[in-house]
């Protein structure tokens, strides 16, 4: 098949892709319509509304059409479970969406993806980070343009050892993609010389964590790995300031800390350090326009799952308004060859093996901020490139 290069001009997204020749134009609908299947409740609910702030700002920014047409998102709450995701995006795909933008949970994208290959209808993930969601010669409808875990966990033990620690315990959340993680974590600490004294598990909502930091006080480990994100890693930093867990003992994990959730654990979360899928330090010029866009919009800095959206969802649409076609097999085969030059992150390109956007690593540590920066903020102390975090394809 015939290919031709695109490149969008001066001002907008810089975005080098390879797409197909036009095929016969699908039927036109009224809208793009999107079926936006998020957390807005659960262990994960407070990611939802910072994604949806995100997403809604990308298509607000091209003036809220693509292709000449409006885009139209239908939210809807997973309740961080895969079931009623799957029920919810069910229903929308029959009333035409054309495509599924989400969840949070892996376990509700997973379930989400399957939907999208059976019904062949483009799935755009900026968050859920298991790394089954983008296998080698997996999901042909599926993308994901944010961080794998084993991204995550590989920057997490380039932390430890930066940071000399000889002794882990870990708390992982019972969940598939946070296992699998830890499991990537011990093996990666049995190539460095670091010994794993403990682990825990804990269920996702478990609200507390007194017997697990209990040990964790007790042992002699020098540094504290915590598996667990959202809510359930807030409720563990927090109950460890009550005792002061962190005071002898360095607290991380791969995806524990950002600037929204240090504003709602507090103090405790001083100190703590973590991987970051996004975050509005980042100075190139694109990230700089939708920093100054956001706080506008919304009075505040931009959390790491809006900024993520807000990329993700940016990038797709570039894709479809270029390829100048309503037909989805163009769409997907033109995303799968796309590079994105502008991303608020930096350079990212899609891997066509996988579907999964290859992009540098951010690791940084909780401080005090100074106006106009909140109270609490992550400072970014390390970026890794995309070669030390991903397999070649």
């Amino acid at each position: 098949m015939k290919r031709r290069n695109f490149l969008k001009n001066a001002g907008v997204a810089a975005l080098v892709t390879t797409l197909p020749a036009p095929l016969v134009r699908a039927a036109t609908p009224d809208d793009f319509h999107i079926a936006a299947i998020l957390s807005f409740s659960g262990a994960y609910g407070l990611i939802g509304n910072d994604m949806r702030k995100g997403a809604e700002q990308a298509v607000a920014e091209r003036g809220g059409t693509v292709l000449g047409k409006p885009v139209r998102f239908s939210w809807e709450d997973d309740e961080t479970k895969p079931q009623p995701a799957v029920q919810k995006a069910s229903r929308l795909l029959g009333e035409g969406a054309q495509m599924i933008f989400g969840a949070v949970s892996s376990a509700s994208t997973l379930a989400l993806q399957s939907l999208s290959t059976q019904r062949k209808v483009p799935h755009l993930v900026t968050i859920s980070a298991d790394d089954a969601i983008t296998k080698r010669g997996g999901a042909p409808y599926s993308f994901r343009t944010s961080n794998t875990l084993g991204m995550e966990i590989n920057m997490s033990m380039e932390f430890v050892k930066s940071r000399g620690l000889k002794k882990i315990y870990a708390v992982t959340a019972d969940y598939q993609a946070t296992r699998s993680g830890f499991q990537r974590f011990e093996e990666l600490a049995k190539k460095a010389g670091v010994e794993i004294v403990g682990n825990d598990f804990a269920p996702l909502g478990n609200r507390d964590y007194s017997v697990i930091i209990d040990k964790m006080t007790r042992s002699d480990a020098d540094g504290i790995a915590v598996m667990a994100t959202g809510n359930d890693g807030i409720t563990f930093v927090k109950q460890a300031g009550q005792v002061g867990l962190g005071k002898d003992k360095v607290i991380f994990g791969p995806v524990l800390q950002d600037d929204i959730f240090a504003a709602a654990t507090g103090p405790a979360a001083l100190g703590v350090n973590s991987g970051v899928r996004y975050h509005y330090s980042v100075d190139n010029p694109t990230n700089n326009a939708f920093v100054a866009a956001y706080r506008e919009r919304h009075g505040e800095m931009p959390s790491s799952f809006a900024g993520e959206a807000y990329d993700g969802l940016r990038w797709w649409l570039d894709v479809v308004e270029q390829t100048d076609s309503w037909d989805v097999e163009a769409w997907v085969e033109a995303f799968a060859n796309s590079v994105y030059e502008t991303s608020v992150e930096g350079r990212k390109e899609m891997r066509a093996c996988d579907h999964q956007a290859a992009q540098v690593g951010l690791w940084g540590e909780v401080v005090k901020g100074e106006a106009p920066l909140p109270e609490l903020t992550m400072k970014i102390n390390e970026i890794f490139p995309a070669d030390r975090l991903f397999d070649a394809c």
